[in-house]
């Protein structure tokens, strides 16, 4: 995997993160059409808010994302505004979501930044070197 620096106005950055959330209950409700829908939904949220996939994968019970996000905008607002929309949106369009789930995802998610091209330690050196 080969990412690219980026930059806005006043930043350059490289933050590219993991990130997986589960349905609520940890059912496995996502698959078949739900599956193609909310992939396709990912995408569409993350170019409104101008961030970039770099891969994903859905499995029945959990979705992982790998999404590099403006550290000014952060990734906490985007995996915010993925959830609401894919709840919103698959909930209306798949009843059966609505009838087995309160709501479709858990309140929290697991996020960690990856490396770009080697973790580095504080003292610069090469994080295998620490």
């Amino acid at each position: 995997m080969s990412v690219a620096l980026r930059s806005n106005r006043n930043v350059v950055f490289q933050c590219v993160f993991h990130v997986v959330w589960c349905p609520k209950c940890r059912r496995g409700v996502l698959g078949g059409r739900i599956e193609e829908r909310w992939t396709q939904l990912v995408r569409e949220v993350v170019e409104e808010k101008g961030a970039w996939l770099v891969a994903l994968d859905v499995m029945p019970d959990h979705v992982h994302l790998l999404v590099e996000v403006d550290p000014q905008f952060g990734v906490h607002k985007l995996v915010k505004a993925i959830k609401r929309r894919t709840s919103r949106v698959l909930r209306e369009e798949f009843g059966s979501l609505r009838s087995r789930l309160p709501t479709l995802w858990t309140g929290s998610y697991f996020m960690a930044s990856t490396g770009g091209g080697g973790s580095v330690c504080l003292s610069g050196r090469r994080a295998a070197e620490c």
